[in-house]
């Protein structure tokens, strides 16, 4: 048989084919009757002669007409046709599950494509706001420090900066939410939770020292000053 595909559409030739295969079994075209000729045929279905020889090259071969020189194409059979039309709706079926599937791998390729778009999206904006996230710091009272002597409720790091002080560290203990009483002492390790801005503010605070924005890591809250 000589049926080919462009991609998963079918030939014009095959359809031509299936076409005349179905007048046949529905009567139209009769057992021994001679149907148009090739000429014909081409202005019928507006397509080349050359269309027209497949078409009828394939009845041929699947014994559904003859095609004699001097007499023209005769219907031969039209078991034959009604055997075709029943292969064709099969291939028919499948080539329409492979043109579905086609549709869906290239729906899920572009999903695919903006997945990744926004994934990367995300990512921007997540490492552009990590500045700007809740995290833990740590930072140490200096011998110098302006904040020495005075209790966590004069400090108010709360309201003052945002900040939250966590706990502090001294002499190898830990003063879990220290009370408003607390005073502060050189050493003191203060662990705070707050944003890049607010760990910025407890330092300078507790320091003395202002900070332009960059120079917060430069400082490094986790070691001792």
């Amino acid at each position: 048989m000589q049926e080919h595909r462009s991609h998963v559409h079918l030939a014009r030739y095959i359809t031509i084919a299936v076409d005349i295969a179905t007048r046949i079994v529905r009567g139209e075209y009769r057992i021994g009757q001679k149907i148009f000729g090739r000429s014909t045929l081409a202005g019928k279905y507006n397509v080349s002669p050359e269309t027209i020889r497949r078409a009828l090259t394939l009845l041929q071969e699947r014994g559904i007409v003859d095609v004699m020189p001097g007499v023209g194409v005769v219907v031969k059979s039209d078991v034959s046709a009604r055997e075709y039309l029943a292969d064709y709706n099969q291939k028919k079926v499948l080539l329409d599950i492979q043109e579905r599937l086609t549709e869906l791998l290239r729906e899920r390729e572009k999903l695919n494509t903006e997945i990744d778009h926004l994934t990367n999206q995300l990512l921007d904006y997540t490492f552009k706001m990590a500045g700007r996230l809740q995290k833990l710091e740590e930072v140490t009272v200096p011998h110098n420090s302006p904040l020495l002597g005075k209790s966590m409720a004069e400090a108010d790091f709360r309201a003052r900066t945002g900040a939250t002080i966590l706990s502090i560290y001294r002499n190898g203990h830990e003063m879990l939410s220290p009370e408003a009483k607390t005073t502060l002492q050189a050493g003191d390790v203060l662990l705070m939770v707050g944003t890049h801005d607010s760990a910025r503010m407890v330092y300078q605070m507790v320091t003395g020292e202002e900070l332009p924005p960059e120079s917060i890591e430069e400082k490094n809250l986790y070691q001792n000053l």
